[in-house]
């Protein structure tokens, strides 16, 4: 659940230390505080035409981890009003408790996302037994197609973990970094280096990936250069650093991906997370929360005009859960100010909505369970 940033936390111990605690680095100190939030420097969106094709040849599924509504209006506010997100051609709405909690987590509300099926909490990817289920990973290699995952969290976090392992709790960590070596996945980037080598097993899972047959890369550099195979990146020990810090990556690595996984004729499947909004919404940090929405948003702006040359690529755009629970007491649209409190440092048990642009699309209006999207997707022709 709770994804720490290292050097935040760090600075934020030091301080405590230092008697020089920071207002804000506190979630419980910002409880129900009003945090106000300007954009100095709103940034330019795109406008694109739907395309007109019905065949789905590839589908892209882009998980803003703990993303509500009120996330994405509040962004589109600081923004001026405009967001890439505004493109999409169908919105619906998607119930997200789990099997036994109304309040779901990453590890429940992202296996119902990849396998069509509802979950205990801190489950990833199995049954309420522990079974492994079938993943939208799956279904792409069982049918040909390419699969790939982009994270900016470490990759035995939930959400990654519920398309590529299986496990009964989401804390295991290197027993679920172990499950890569056969998820069949295609391409792979985010972080974790710790859970792959170094282990308390004495295992170096890179070793053993490139046994399997995969590149394995440990930097942006390195992953620009290659021209396609099995991909496998993992670029820090823990998750990425904060969006001020670790620019574009996201953008950059998910059409990285796309330029890879397109090779296949047949078609692939791609999962994206910006995986850190839960971070910010567990910290009640506003200011952070709006950089990395705005950060994700700016991938799905380039996503999305991939998509649209494209015409045979549908792409959703959804959340596992809400984090925070933010509401919007205030603001300015013409100065992109907002004024915003939050509720609980978890999560909450709001509907999250989905949107979706491409072929397809129309298939995702309406209020249903997260589980229906991996029904929807398979459902789809061709798929």
């Amino acid at each position: 659940m709770n994804r720490v940033n290292r050097n935040y936390w760090l600075a934020a111990v030091l301080m405590i230390a230092l008697g020089a605690m920071p207002a804000g680095v506190s979630a419980q100190s910002k409880r129900d505080v009003e945090q106000t939030y300007v954009l100095n420097q709103p940034y330019e969106t795109v406008k694109l035409k739907a395309p007109k094709g019905k065949k789905v040849k590839n589908v892209i599924l882009m998980i803003g981890d703990g993303m509500s509504l009120m996330h994405v209006y509040s962004a589109w506010t600081a923004n001026r009003g405009k967001l890439n997100l505004d493109n999409a051609m169908a919105v619906g709405l998607s119930k997200t408790y789990c099997l036994d909690k109304l309040i779901t987590d990453s590890g429940a509300g992202g296996t119902a996302l990849a396998t069509g099926q509802k979950t205990i909490y801190h489950a990833v990817g199995v049954d309420a037994k522990g079974n492994p289920l079938t993943t939208l990973v799956d279904v792409a290699k069982e049918t040909k197609r390419s699969a790939g995952v982009v994270v900016t969290c470490r990759l035995n976090d939930a959400t990654p973990a519920d398309f590529c392992c299986h496990n009964i709790d989401r804390d295991e960590a290197e027993a679920i970094t172990v499950d890569y070596l056969n998820c069949g996945a295609d391409f792979v980037f985010g972080g974790g280096s710790k859970y792959f080598e170094n282990r308390t097993d004495g295992r170096n899972l890179f070793n053993e990936l490139q046994g399997k047959g995969y590149q394995v890369l440990r930097s942006w550099d390195e992953l620009a250069k290659a021209k396609g195979g099995k991909l496998f990146t993992v670029t820090d020990s823990l998750d990425l650093p904060v969006p001020a810090q670790r620019g574009d990556i996201l953008a950059k690595a998910s059409l990285k991906a796309i330029e890879v996984l397109n090779q296949n004729k047949k078609g692939f499947f791609l999962m994206v997370e910006g995986s850190q909004l839960d971070d910010y919404g567990h910290f009640n940090d506003l200011d952070m929360l709006m950089q990395e929405v705005h950060d994700f948003d700016r991938t799905i702006g380039k996503v999305f005009e991939w998509a649209a040359q494209d015409g045979e690529t549908l792409v959703i755009v959804t959340a596992d859960h809400e984090t925070g629970g933010l509401t919007l007491v205030d603001g300015n649209l013409a100065e992109g100010k907002i004024v915003g409190k939050f509720s609980t440092g978890g999560h909450s048990g709001v509907m999250v909505p989905v949107y979706a642009f491409g072929p397809g699309a129309e298939q995702f209006t309406g209020i249903y369970e997260n589980s229906d999207i991996f029904k929807k997707i398979t459902a789809l022709k061709g798929w």
